[in-house]
Parts: C-alpha cells; sequence; structure tokens
C-alpha cells in the first residue's frame, strides 16, 4: 500500500533511446505519468492516521494458523502442446501460465520478504524453488511496485527469459539490474506486441500509480494486461482501482477465457487505486470473462481488513451473479475446461479464531 512505497532509492535514468516515445505518451505531462487521473492523493493527515491504524489495530490481517500450501508440479506448465491453458498462482499477483505451449511469468515474486521495510510473506515459502523453472518464453511486468517488481526475480529470471514485456520507464529500472536492452519490449497503453505469429501481448490500462521510493512517484507507467493466442484469451488487471477502463477492454478484446483480478488491500482512504470485492466482480462482468481467478490477497500484510475478508466478500458477490471462480491455495494449477479449484479453503483457518 502507499505507506510501503517509502523506502527510499535511486530513480533509475530512463533510456535515451525511449524518452521521446515516453514524452509523447498520452499517459505522461510534466515529467510523471498521470493515467486517467491523479488516482493516488491522500493528504498528509490521511496517511498518518492510516498509518497509525496499520501499526496499533489488530483486525487478523494475519492468519494465526498455517495456510494450506502445495508445492508446485510442473508437469502442466511444462507441457509445449496448443489447445491448453493452465495457471499456478504462486501467492498474491505472481502467476506461472502456459497458454497453448508459452511459458510465461507474470509479476513473479520469489522472495519472502519483498524490501527492506516491507512485509514478509504470511502464507510460508513460495511454493516452487526458483531454481526449478524451465526456460520462460516472457515475463511480464504490471508495475514497479516491490511486491510486483522483484530484483531478485529478475536477475535470476534474465538467464532464461526471452523477453520482459513491462509498461513504460520500467525497462530502465531492469535494464539497472542487468537486464540487456535487446530483452525489454516497453509498452503504452493499447500497444500490441507479436511475441510472434500466434501470441499476442496487449498493454491496456489501469488505474492505479507507481514508485518505489521518496522521489521516483509516477515516473514509470502501470497496466494491465491481454494475453491471446488464436485459441485462448485471459485478462490479467495488475493492480487498478475500478474505472470504465474494463469495459472498453473487454468490448474491445473480450470475452475472456480467465480474468485475474486483483482483490485485496482495499479501504476507503485509496479506493481509486485498488478495488473492493464487489468491484473485482464487476470488473470480471465488463471484461465480459468466464472464470474470475482473484489475486493480491492471501500473502502480504499489506492493509486494514483481515486476510480472509476479499474472499469472504468476493465469493459471495460471485455467486449472487452465477460467476464461476477459481480459488486455489497457494501453489496449486487451474487447468482451463478441465480442473476449477473452487474450495473455500480459507474457512477452516477461519473457524479456528471463533
Amino acid at each position: 500500500m502507499p505507506f510501503f512505497q517509502s523506502a527510499a532509492l535511486a530513480v533509475s535514468t530512463i533510456d535515451p533511446t525511449l524518452s521521446s516515445k515516453i514524452e509523447r505518451s498520452p499517459q505522461y505531462k510534466d515529467g510523471k505519468f498521470v493515467g486517467n487521473l491523479n488516482a493516488l492523493n491522500m493528504s498528509l493527515a490521511d496517511y498518518a492516521s492510516t498509518t497509525w491504524d496499520f501499526l496499533f489495530t489488530r483486525n487478523a490481517r494475519t492468519p494465526d494458523t498455517e495456510l494450506p500450501f502445495k508445492p508446485v508440479d510442473l508437469t502442466h506448465f511444462n507441457r509445449p502442446d496448443n489447445g491448453q491453458l493452465n495457471v499456478t498462482w504462486l501467492g498474491h499477483s505472481s502467476l506461472m501460465i502456459n497458454i497453448d505451449g508459452y511459458k510465461i511469468l507474470i509479476d513473479p515474486v520469489f522472495e519472502k520478504r519483498i524490501s527492506i521495510f516491507g512485509p514478509t510473506r504470511f502464507n510460508g515459502e513460495v511454493p516452487l524453488d526458483i531454481h526449478q523453472l524451465p526456460w520462460i518464453d516472457a515475463v511480464i511486468v504490471s508495475h514497479d511496485h516491490y511486491d510486483h517488481l522483484n530484483k531478485y526475480s529478475v536477475q535470476y529470471l534474465n538467464e532464461k527469459t526471452k523477453k520482459f514485456i513491462v509498461p513504460l520507464g520500467v525497462g530502465a529500472r531492469i535494464a539497472d539490474w542487468g537486464v540487456p536492452q535487446n530483452k525489454i519490449v516497453e509498452m503504452d497503453w493499447w500497444e500490441k506486441y507479436p511475441f510472434d505469429h500466434e501470441l499476442k501481448v496487449i498493454s491496456t490500462p489501469a488505474q492505479h500509480f507507481s514508485g518505489r521510493g521518496l522521489i521516483d512517484k509516477n515516473k514509470t507507467l502501470w497496466s494491465s494486461w491481454v494475453i491471446m493466442t488464436p485459441f485462448h484469451k485471459l485478462f490479467f488487471s495488475g493492480d487498478s482501482g475500478y474505472f470504465d477502463g474494463f469495459k472498453k477492454i473487454g468490448d474491445k478484446y473480450g470475452p475472456f477465457d480467465m480474468t485475474f483480478i486483483e482483490c485485496g488491500a482495499y479501504n476507503k482512504s485509496w479506493e481509486q487505486v485498488h478495488m473492493f470485492p464487489e468491484q473485482t466482480v464487476q470488473a470480471h462482468l465488463d471484461l465480459k470473462g468466464i472464470i474470475l481467478h482473484p489475486i493480491h490477497w492471501a500473502t502480504f500484510n499489506l492493509a486494514l481488513h483481515s486476510w480472509y475478508d476479499p474472499m469472504m466478500r468476493l465469493t459471495a458477490a460471485a455467486e449472487s451473479k452465477n460467476i464461476k471462480y477459481a480459488t486455489p491455495i497457494v501453489g496449486e494449477t487451474t487447468l482451463y475446461g478441465k480442473t476449477i479449484p473452487a474450495m473455500k479453503w480459507w474457512e477452516q483457518a477461519v473457524e479456528r479464531l471463533h
């Protein structure tokens, strides 16, 4: 959340070859990315109040018992054939996707602690040793917050990834970490990148903000993503408040076989940049999705609500609208068209609280 982006880091230098593209972006104004609006506009009093509540208010923000955990089975991820879609949730917003044989990682975070001052994973270790990963076709990053862009993970994956696909400005960050420019694809909203003749990746709008320190707010863009082949289409929200962009994306690229939409770290003070669970469900409807897979929950202590509140509210809202959802445990794989894990596994942990 906003008060976790306070660890100061040096601002990456923008690659001169991309500076003109950044300056021409409709999302860029007066040296910063603005997107649709100044989404994060908290006063100093709001920051102080929120930080006080976070430090001194108890609300079951982390579980008091060990959560279910499943070591990743790479069998499905490694399959090379078309006509299949499988997705493994690594916790929070980190996903391993095999879409018709293409191996893609989104917002991969393979560290337990995400920053010096940030929180530690409360749902256990990462369910896969990063050294076990096979060759990756693409790593896609939604934005440059610590819980989505992880230096250790990027540096390791550099040796076994063909392309890093990122929003404008983020390329300079990962180039500083050692990723060669010829591996980096930087994109503005509504740009389409043809990975080859079958796989297409499109950067689409989100309503959020960026920055890893005190002096680099909104120096890089944030994006949601459309991933498509001739056989399947996915949508990944990254972090976003609810806005009319979801309907525009759905009208242009929907329907989607699966939508991966944030559902966690919400609060009235920052509703412009993070959705409430009922809004997550509405975004899925706007996108014309078939299976809703919530992300951005049950991993890091980033908000004031209980760790299980997102799923209690999301499943109720989804069921009231007859929406199919996937709620895997950490490390579990969803096999589209075959196995959609929908067990309310958090309820057992919640029962121990009462």
